[in-house]
């Protein structure tokens, strides 16, 4: 058989910001505009965060490549990239890739950025070109699955996401086809997540988990380039990712169609809500039917929504859910969405902070939710929702989401991107006022034309 991890190493070495099309740079602006205020976010509420901030200024080195939030402090580019990385999901709002269920960017781009920073004359059409590619190869990687590796204990958004930082790193520091099938040799010897973060309520790792991929795909792009070398088929081999995490069930026509010509990072979805993306249907539909029909909490008797199989971990365990302990677990619980929204009518990041998770009227409604799996459903029905609201006086208002809002078929606009950026940017642990974060976006939004990374870094 073609050596496949080999055709995509190849491929990762030969792409430049020429071979991009307009929609992919497009989209690795607003993927940077997005991710990089959700982890100035973090930098001030993200859960588990500031653990990995301190360990990485505490253990020191060259100072190469900023942690973003807390000022000018600069560390060695494979610590920025763990401290980045950790809170680049910890809100839960960063974008993903809807197709093949992954988050394309939150290891990407903390490795991007630090490898960029680290690099003496990294350009902004080098960063770009950066993010594209590695955002595009976890797509790759999520759309060729055929099993999912959860069946058999494995986290892939985190195991995937490793791989996606490892092309971004290896593009900005020029490896070779060859060295690049090193590095990804080398990531497969460290990217690893457990479903058992899935069980444990008490669990921060599901909000940080991206800290180990962006350092994991950073370390293996340095060590590639120093001259490490690592084996053949770490993609496609006999025990290569596919064998190992998805017991040899997948599809390689999947992997490599339109390779080079097709950058799947164009098509993500953007959050307009901080919670997971699979209960977003569910939000949209509780915030149009508190507007259409004026029910409050009090009025409602019953809530029953319809989900997928895959969305059926946002409601069981059911106690946990309807009482989470944690924002990352509150984050994953329709109940406590549900509730937030027709509670609130709205749901930000005020709403999993300060004394936030036990608001018993928030918690009053989570307990009214009930849900029905649909097993005959396949796995695109995971974006979609339906939702039934009955009340003490036998009215039943229904609402069916298919696009919800932020997906493709009904999009963020750049203008909502920006607000969002930042209203993220407003919990930062270190203050930035409203002109340097304009000065910021419009430095994002205008990387094609920058002829160094540090300019945007600096407005930081």
């Amino acid at each position: 058989m073609p050596n496949l991890s080999a055709e995509i190493s190849a491929h990762t070495a030969a792409t430049s910001f020429e071979r991009l099309p307009a929609a992919a740079v497009r989209s690795a602006k607003l993927s940077l505009l997005d991710a990089i205020g959700v982890t100035l976010g973090a930098s001030g509420i993200g859960e588990g965060c500031r653990g990995f901030v301190d360990l990485a200024r505490d253990d020191g080195g060259k100072a190469q490549s900023t942690i973003i939030g807390f000022g000018n402090v600069k560390v060695p580019a494979s610590a920025a990239a763990f401290a980045n990385g950790a809170m680049a999901h910890a809100l839960d709002f960063e974008d993903s890739h809807d197709a093949s269920l992954t988050h394309p960017n939150a290891a990407t781009i903390p490795a991007a950025l630090a490898m960029a920073e680290a690099l003496d004359g990294a350009s902004g059409r080098d960063l770009l070109t950066a993010v594209a590619t590695g955002s595009d190869l976890v797509c790759r990687l999520g759309l060729a699955l055929v099993a999912n590796p959860a069946e058999f204990g494995w986290y892939t958004p985190a195991i995937l996401g490793a791989f996606g930082a490892t092309a971004a790193a290896g593009r900005l520091l020029g490896l070779s086809s060859a060295q690049m099938l090193d590095a990804y040799s080398l990531t497969l010897c460290q990217a690893t997540c457990s479903m058992e973060l899935r069980y444990s309520p008490h669990s921060m790792v599901r909000a940080v988990r991206d800290a180990f991929a962006a350092r994991a795909g950073v370390t293996a792009a340095l060590l590639a380039s120093r001259g490490v070398k690592g084996f053949d088929r770490p993609f496609d081999g006999q025990a290569g990712l596919f064998a190992l995490y998805a017991r040899g069930q997948w599809d390689p026509e999947r992997l490599t169609a339109g390779l080079g010509h097709t950058f799947h990072g164009a098509d993500v979805s953007f959050k307009p809500w901080p919670a997971c993306r699979g209960t977003h249907s569910y939000i949209d539909a509780a915030l149009q039917l508190r507007a259409e029909t004026g029910v409050t909490a009090e009025m409602i008797d019953g809530i029953a929504i319809e989900v997928s199989p895959v969305n059926r971990m946002l409601c069981e365990p059911a106690e946990q859910k309807r009482q989470p302990q944690t924002a990352i677990d509150a984050k994953f619980s329709l109940p406590f969405v549900i509730g937030t929204a027709l509670h609130h009518g709205r749901v930000d990041l005020d709403l999993f902070i300060d004394g936030a998770l036990a608001n018993p009227e928030v918690l009053a409604i989570a307990r009214k939710v009930s849900w029905r799996v649909k097993e005959d459903a396949n796995p695109s029905a995971a974006l979609r929702g339906s939702m039934e609201i009955r009340t003490a006086r036998e009215n039943v208002y229904r609402k069916n989401i298919d696009h919800p809002k932020g997906s493709l078929d009904n999009p963020l606009d750049e203008a909502a991107l920006i607000r969002k950026f930042k209203n993220c940017a407003r919990h930062a642990a270190a203050y930035l006022h409203d002109d340097q974060l304009d000065e910021t976006a419009q430095a994002i939004l205008s990387l094609d034309d920058a002829g160094s990374v540090e300019g945007v870094m600096r407005w930081l």
